[in-house]
């Protein structure tokens, strides 16, 4: 994170123009170019948590042991309230269409100077935003540092963020060059530098389960992951009664409590947080992975009072090259594993990531309005799509 965040710093420093700081001074340009127009905010808010729609009660035994009366209690689950609060500073473009969503910042608006190939305006936006919040009773910290350039044959942008309760983190930085076609079209192309911390397409309990010894048997069989996490599992024979004889396993955890009367029910239970489990320890060991690709794009971006279209695309080209991070457990080898393990003579598969977006808006007459707002995002394994249209009929 230091690195990245010293990396936004030169970019910054990078995309001041040196001509106000000769001309003027240093610190007038530095204002002029960096914090006029900008924002300085902090903000918060605090919300009723989400509720149980029916309560949910267990049975524990009475004073009168198992068999007498049971003692009836409440287990729904409580949470406290929810709260946010953030602080920042910005200084982001908005578009002809997009307003200013409330009368003060809060951190939380989401403009397409984020997304957009271009801005609104030639020059530098950012913002530097950091929040804490308590949602459903656990408390996350996020961020969100962004950076941007937009001049008339370049497009120079980083971003970092984090939003903990969606497992959500990433890091990204492009360098493009723009061209220009007409006043409101445009084309670009460059490269873009992304991290992730999730190992898609990475499953290590299933290429465990798969692993095979000389003889192509299993060499991990299921139940042996329950021995690895202290449980045991114990024969026993009984008979019923109609007389028949049954014999199965049952198991105790590290305390010797039984905790499963049969091998299916300790698969359908104990076995399945096992897996979990096992997953999430094997990806706390990989670091975080870091690719390079190349970028193209389009924006077209045309503005009236009554009529509005802003169309924009961008395509992440199938020739990623991951510098970050051990390959053979990259999204580039996701489909490398299988019995036996990984297969070294795979080179791995390419893929398509891309976004596109639409803003539509078009005032009938004096009173009918038309709208339409659509966005759509595919990143490796994640789908982010989000749309809204709108019909508006004002009295006169």
């Amino acid at each position: 994170m230091k690195k990245y965040l010293s990396l936004l710093v030169f970019l910054l420093l990078l995309c001041l123009p040196t001509t106000s700081v000769a001309q003027d001074g240093f610190f007038k340009g530095l204002y002029d170019d960096f914090l006029k127009y900008g924002t300085l905010y902090g903000a918060g808010d605090i919300r009723n948590s989400i509720e149980a729609k029916t309560p949910f009660y267990i049975v524990r035994p009475g004073p009168d042991g198992l068999y007498g009366i049971p003692r009836v209690e409440d287990n729904t689950r409580k949470y406290p309230f929810d709260y946010r609060y953030g602080f920042g500073i910005r200084k982001l473009a908005r578009f002809g269409y997009e307003r200013k969503p409330r009368n003060f910042y809060d951190g939380t608006e989401s403009q397409l100077a984020f997304t957009a190939p271009t801005s609104a305006f030639k020059g530098l936006e950012y913002q530097f935003h950091f929040e804490k919040e308590r949602w459903r009773g656990d408390i996350f910290e996020n961020h969100r540092y962004f950076i941007k350039h937009t001049g008339k044959y370049h497009i120079i942008k980083a971003e970092s963020r984090e939003v903990g309760r969606i497992n959500l983190e990433y890091m990204s930085a492009e360098v493009r060059g723009r061209l220009p076609i007409g006043k409101k079209f445009s084309i670009s192309a460059g490269y873009i530098y992304r991290t992730h911390q999730r190992p898609y397409g990475y499953n290590p309990i299933e290429i465990w389960l798969n692993e095979t010894d000389a003889n192509g048997m299993a060499a991990n069989p299921w139940w042996t992951l329950g021995f690895q996490y202290g449980y045991d599992d114990i024969f026993y024979t009984s008979t019923d009664e109609l007389g028949n004889e049954i014999s199965d396993w049952y198991w105790v955890d590290d305390q010797g409590r039984r905790v499963a009367d049969s091998d299916v029910e300790f698969r359908e239970t104990i076995f399945t947080q096992l897996m979990n489990r096992f997953n999430q320890e094997a990806w706390a060991e990989l670091d975080a992975f870091g690719e390079i690709a190349p970028i193209v794009g389009f924006d077209f971006y045309h503005y009236k009072n009554d009529f509005w279209l802003h169309a924009y695309a961008n395509y992440i080209l199938p020739y990623h090259h991951y510098i970050q991070g051990d390959e053979d457990f990259s999204y580039l080898h996701r489909n490398s594993w299988g019995q036996g393990g990984h297969n070294d003579n795979l080179k791995g598969e390419q893929w398509d990531d891309y976004s596109a977006g639409i803003n539509f808006g078009w005032k009938v007459g004096k009173s009918i309005g038309v709208f339409i707002e659509g966005e759509y995002a595919k990143m490796w394994d994640s789908e982010l799509f989000n749309s809204s249209i709108g019909l508006n009929y004002q009295f006169r």
